[in-house]
């Protein structure tokens, strides 16, 4: 069975008052509608504990990764910590397709979403470092992200100064994922005379998205 993690990086818990919410829900339904049993799991990153790196998390990836030392030989705290973040990273790992829901906001995605990320970035189990560069570990998974936009990046004078998507993007393919065209909602803010409109565009590019992402084959 595939399995679906679904991740919604917005503090507005409530669907009906997110707009990416929305239009990430029409995303679900068309995967289920395509795929009936697949296996989804529900990540919201406001309701979480996403372990940050601090002084204790920095240093027990280094003795981990390159200083030679030994799980046990880690002090109580870093265990601990090391822990939640392998734990974090298991539960990503394990699934097949992946779904972003987020807000651009003062030009990059919240806050917690690059925590989030932090916890996924470990040596010899997300990537491994080769003669060559780095390389990602996490092939044969497909990611796409629904961003929703007050203003347009897209096109005109700010697209260079997009980070949400950017980052995003970058990170996973990082990791050796494929990334898909995102589904893009923007200049709801600018427009809000037409925000309903965008908003059912972004839904029907949400629900072919969902069809592709399931029927199209891996391509890395």
């Amino acid at each position: 069975m595939k399995k679906l993690l679904y991740i919604t990086v917005n503090p507005k818990l409530d669907v009906a008052l997110s707009k990416g919410r929305q239009i990430g829900k029409v995303f679900l339904e068309a995967i289920r509608q395509e795929q009936p049993d697949i296996n989804i799991d529900e990540m919201d990153l406001y309701t979480m504990e996403i372990p940050e790196v601090d002084m204790d998390l920095l240093y027990a990836r280094a003795k981990l990764s390159f200083m030679g030392f030994t799980f046990d030989q880690l002090t109580d705290i870093e265990r601990e910590k090391i822990s939640k973040m392998r734990a974090l990273a298991d539960r990503f790992i394990d699934a097949d397709y992946y779904v972003f829901v987020t807000p651009l906001w003062n030009l990059g995605s919240p806050a917690i979403l690059k925590a989030f990320l932090d916890n996924l970035f470990i040596t010899d189990k997300t990537f491994t470092n080769t003669e060559s560069g780095p390389k990602g570990l996490l092939t044969n998974r497909k990611a796409i992200h629904i961003q929703t936009r007050g203003g347009i990046y897209s096109t005109g004078p700010l697209v260079e100064l997009e980070n949400g998507d950017r980052f995003l993007t970058n990170a996973l393919r990082f990791l050796g994922m494929e990334v898909m065209e995102p589904v893009i909602a923007e200049g709801m803010d600018h427009f809000p005379k037409q925000a309903a409109d965008i908003m059912e565009k972004a839904k029907a590019k949400a629900v072919v998205a969902a069809q592709a992402m399931i029927k199209d084959p891996v391509r890395i």
